[in-house]
């Protein structure tokens, strides 16, 4: 259920191993949220996705899927701050000469006193306060994750930083004073690779290898049927009932909860009605310019600037815009049916650009037009103790034996692209090692 790539990963590791399986997509096609969209010439992502893995087996996996059309890129993620961009994750070389010796040495002063106090990290403004200290966390962490999550930090679980919060250390000021800042990227982030011709062809190869007559379209799942010890069957648009014999689900875990008839004791939809997703608005911005940044993406932490996130797709890829012309995807977090969510086209351009033109990275001769696109259910949000309560939820569905979850919203999980590969090969694999499943095959 769900033909993002969690659900066509799947898909393809049944595919390779002779298992019949049918993907069910609700929209017109595949990829979920991760997608590359056209607008005339030009390429653009939903979202600066990149695969960063030291992992070779999934790079080699995905490098034969797309038949090589997949390259190395090395980019600086950076944070903007009173007109300067500050590399991140942070490094003592670049901090030092980006902001100056004077706050430099006020944030390694706090920073250098957090090693020593008791560690605190029962929210994410306490994690990202005594890992950083208060001025690097005020300046940088806490106002950009609070217009992203639209909770106050200490709302948040620490689990939210990730790897990301890490490289301000000596071993990085060295690697970079004496191999330079590429050399410092590639020992935070590992090898970064991008498809040729944007990130969506990932899912669009995915839905080739599996196969047109098993993956269905415009197939809303509208409810899970059960009988307390399996899934029985699966309702489509409403109207079609579909047995089902072994069931994986990539749907947000909520929704899932919500749509399983008979309906699940009122403890367990309490629970799975507290649980909230990110949805994301997407300002394009088309320019007459071959290029505005080098960076791989920017954050924005100033509630003054009016996103929270931009990147360059051009940067990633040559063939994502045509020769002297570039594009600037911007991110506005927001929730279904908000003010962002439900502003005109017109005004969400109209914003950005007034945005963009304020901190001097466009100028109003440039543009050649804009785009606004839509994600629902972009991020699951982390709320401090989420774990229990995803504990709860999965403890009740683990008496479904014929259920796996999988995927970024149907295990509530930050789950990168390498990872949603090996749990899609796991499940697969658990189904292959079924006794009944070989036998009935040979």
């Amino acid at each position: 259920m769900g033909g993002g790539p969690a659900g066509l990963f799947v898909g393809y590791y049944a595919s390779k191993s002779g298992l019949p399986f049918t993907i069910y997509e609700a929209k017109d096609r595949v990829g979920g949220n991760s997608i590359t969209i056209k607008h005339g010439d030009f390429l653009f992502d939903s979202g600066p996705h990149l695969l960063q893995t030291k992992d070779i087996e999934v790079t080699n996996e995905i490098t034969d899927l797309l038949q090589g059309q997949i390259s190395k890129v090395v980019l600086p993620v950076q944070t903007y701050s009173d007109g300067k961009l500050v590399d991140f994750p942070f490094s003592p070389l670049n901090l030092l000469t980006t902001m100056g010796i004077l706050f430099f040495a006020r944030a390694a002063f706090q920073i250098a006193r957090t090693r020593f106090s008791v560690k605190k990290g029962r929210n994410f403004e306490e994690f990202a306060r005594h890992t950083y200290g208060k001025v690097m966390a005020e300046r940088f962490l806490l106002n950009y994750s609070q217009r992203l999550w639209g909770l106050p930090c200490s709302e948040l679980s620490p689990k939210i930083g990730g790897y990301k919060l890490r490289g301000l250390n000596i071993t990085t000021f060295l690697i970079e004073v004496i191999r330079g800042r590429t050399a410092k990227v590639k020992h935070l982030g590992g090898t970064i690779y991008y498809p040729n011709r944007g990130f969506g062809t990932i899912a669009e190869r995915l839905s080739e290898v599996c196969g047109a007559r098993n993956v269905r379209t415009n197939s809303r799942v509208t409810s899970v049927f059960h009988d307390n010890f399996r899934i029985r069957a699966i309702e489509l648009n409403g109207i079609t009932i579909e047995p089902a014999d072994e069931v994986v689900s990539t749907l947000p875990l909520n929704v899932l909860v919500q749509l399983m008839r008979p309906k699940l004791p009122e403890d367990v939809l309490t629970v799975a009605e507290s649980l909230h997703f990110r949805a994301l608005v997407l300002v394009v911005i088309f320019l007459k310019i071959p290029s505005v940044t080098e960076s791989s993406s920017i954050h924005f932490p100033d509630p003054q600037v009016p996103f929270t996130r931009l990147h360059e797709p051009k940067n990633r890829s040559k063939s994502m815009a045509p020769d002297g012309q570039t594009s600037l995807v911007t991110e506005i977090p927001c929730q279904e049916g908000d003010e962002a969510w439900n502003m005109q086209d017109k005004e969400l351009v109209s914003r950005v650009v007034t945005g963009l033109q304020k901190i001097q990275l466009i100028a109003a001769g440039e543009i050649i037009d804009g785009m606004v696109v839509r994600l629902d259910n972009a991020y699951p949000v982390l709320e401090v103790n989420y774990e229990q309560k995803i504990q709860q939820i999965r403890a009740y569905l683990d008496k479904f034996s014929n259920l796996k979850l999988t995927g970024r919203t149907g295990a509530f999980a930050y789950l990168s692209l390498h990872h949603i590969m090996k749990l899609a090969k796991s499940t697969v694999a658990s189904y292959m090692s079924d006794k009944g499943y070989e036998s009935e095959r040979a």
